[in-house]
This record gives structure tokens, sequence and C-alpha cells, in this order.
């Protein structure tokens, strides 16, 4: 995805299309998760392509993964979304209004911190392997092929093992 982004920040459509296709649900998952609602968050994930597009020269490939720095402008405009309508809700509150802070609240801190650490403990239940390919696919956005390469094990195989370590992390977290 580097040389995508390389090729965006030169202004190749055609390379904008092949990263759209290459990391639009992996986006839209992120937004979703944050926004819990389907077109707010196809809005957002079209609000971050154009910012992809237009931004694509600042991207640092020593500092973040191509994925990693594409979910980070979904993330924040998810964000940023959800604080705008958040702000509607005190409109008529006054003090309320007065108290404004774009900090995370105290409740959202900790179900978030809960969340992680309940992530943290279900990860952990996972073979060494099976973790180490999970997070390089779900955290980094390796694809299946990369994996495969990176593990020397054929691309069925990491597929399998994707799809049964997210079937124990889903059982493990709806405990």
């Amino acid at each position: 995805m580097d040389a995508l982004l390389a090729r965006v920040a030169r202004g190749d459509s055609d390379a904008f299309e092949a990263l759209y296709q290459a990391s639009s649900s992996k986006l839209f998952a992120v937004a979703l998760r944050i926004l819990r609602n389907r077109e707010q968050a196809e809005e957002v994930v079209q609000e971050a392509y154009v910012k992809i597009w237009s931004r694509a020269g600042d991207f640092k490939p020593e500092i973040a993964s191509p994925i990693t720095w594409m979910a980070a402008i979904v993330r924040n405009r998810s964000l940023d979304e959800v604080r705008r309508k958040a702000g509607r809700v005190f409109v008529n509150d006054g003090e309320l209004d007065q108290l404004e802070s774009d900090d995370e609240s105290a409740i959202a801190l900790l179900e978030r911190q809960d969340d992680v650490a309940r992530l943290k403990r279900c990860l952990d239940g996972l073979e060494a392997e099976k973790k180490k390919m999970v997070c390089l696919a779900y955290l980094d956005g390796m694809s299946r092929e990369e994996l495969a390469q990176k593990f020397d094990k054929p691309e069925g195989t990491v597929k399998t093992w994707l799809r049964r370590s997210l079937m124990q992390l889903k059982g493990c977290l709806e405990q």
C-alpha cells in the first residue's frame, strides 16, 4: 500500500481506486464501530477518502503503515462526528454548554479501557503465532498474501487460521 499512496500523492486516480478497493472495508469497519450507524459511517469514510486523496503526500511510511494512517483519519473524523452529535444534546442546557470539553468522558474512558483489557485477555488466549497473525492482519492491515509470505504458510492456511482465531476471539469476548 506504500506504493499506492505514493502514486495517489502524485494524483494517480487508478492508484486511488486500487487503494480504495484494498482498504475501504477495513476503514468502514472502523467508522461503523465508532458511529454505530451505517449511513453516518459511509459519509465519514467518503469524507476520509477525500482527505486521503488530498493529503496522501503527507503520509510518512517510517511513522506508520498506510492502513494505520488512513484508519487514524477515519477514526478522528468519526470521533468529530460523535462530538458534533453530542453537542446537539446540550444546546438548551445553559450550564452544560459552559462545560464543553474535547476530553473523553470518564465513563467512556473506563468502558474503552475495559474493552481493551478484555480484548487483550482474549488475544492472550490465542497461540503466539496466531495472535501475531491476527494483530498483523487487523491492526497493521497486512493482507492474507503478505501474511502467507511472512509466516511461510499457504494462503489457505492463513485464511483458516484467521477465521478460527476470530471465532475464538468472538467466543471469548461474548463471555
